[in-house]
């Protein structure tokens, strides 16, 4: 799988996820199997105004590259500046053309942009000026059901320079609700010469597989699926190779999320720590026994040891 200069080990990449995709759960992703990982979205405005906490989202450690590093944003210049204080961060850029939050849809970015074409152009002409290294985009369907234009999308970001495209297929409007349509990544793969990486509704290696087979597509993104199932890379791996499958053991999925916890202590200290693991704790739990329990004491927990504790009886007793 390669995406221009860059050759990857395996189709598998984890997605770029605001408010997830931090370093912690990046390494957690990468030592299951990840070929590629990306930062969360950052913004070109934040880094144009110096931003701090912009800044940190791109803080690494050389165990997780490749890294991908995603952009957002509506103005050319400025995102053509960010990607100049970025590019030696990483090795890929993309740019974001699919989120559909109302913040980021309000400042002109993320999908909102798929309402201007031309525009895209401009943006994506712009970013591939001011940098060698791979460029991808992710985006959506279309902004609605009456606009679907994935495309125009993908066809101007080809004549623009761009070396592979990742589709999830659903429009703004449909957020994460509905059926991802898979086909309409068949459709662009079966009309793109670069690269087509797709996404949406990857919650299983059994889907993954099935996604592959469907659509033809280059490469996979896993997003939501791997909310406490790193497991689900090297399944998936198994799968596509023809080796039988396993399922964690409640004493691997205790490893694996002592050691995210750790991580996040380590890169966050205790305060954020406190916030940011409450949801992925739940995460790793989910389907065992007195799971619901479980997420209603660790989201009343005051301190990072109090979790700890809770996290290790919770393990003791499903043992």
């Amino acid at each position: 799988m390669n995406i221009g200069s860059l050759k990857l080990e395996n189709p598998i990449i984890s997605a770029p996820m605001a408010g997830i995709s931090d370093l912690p759960y990046r390494l957690i992703m990468k030592r299951h199997g990840s070929a590629l990982v990306f930062t969360e979205m950052i913004s070109a405005n934040g880094l144009f105004f110096n931003g701090k906490a912009t800044r940190e989202l791109f803080n690494s450690r050389a165990e997780e590259h490749p890294l991908g590093i995603q952009l957002f944003g509506e103005d050319p210049e400025r995102l053509t500046e960010a990607v100049k204080q970025v590019e030696d961060c990483g090795e890929l850029i993309d740019l974001n053309l699919g989120c559909p939050v109302q913040k980021v849809i309000r400042s002109g970015a993320g999908s909102a942009l798929l309402r201007e074409p031309i525009k895209v152009a401009r943006i994506i002409s712009a970013i591939r000026q001011a940098t060698a290294r791979p460029l991808t985009i992710k985006f959506r369907s279309g902004w609605d059901h009456e606009s679907i234009n994935f495309l125009e999308i993908a066809r101007i970001a080809v004549e623009e320079g761009v070396d592979a495209v990742t589709l999830h297929p659903r429009t703004r409007s449909q957020m994460f609700g509905g059926q991802a349509d898979w086909q309409q990544i068949k459709r662009l793969k079966d009309t793109l010469s670069i690269p087509v990486i797709g996404s949406g509704d990857l919650f299983s290696a059994e889907c993954i597989k099935t996604m592959f087979e469907q659509t033809g597509c280059d490469a996979v993104m896993i997003g939501r699926g791997g909310y406490g199932n790193p497991w689900i890379v090297n399944q998936a791996l198994d799968l596509l190779a023809g080796r039988p499958t396993t399922q964690p053991t409640p004493a691997e999925r205790l490893a694996v999320a002592r050691n995210h916890f750790e991580l996040c202590l380590e890169t966050f200290g205790p305060h954020k720590t406190l916030g940011q693991m409450r949801k992925h704790l739940c995460w790793y739990v989910r389907g065992m026994e007195n799971a619901a329990g479980f997420r209603a004491e660790i989201n009343q927990t005051k301190t990072t040891t109090e979790m700890s504790v809770l996290l290790e009886s919770f393990f003791a007793d499903a043992a």
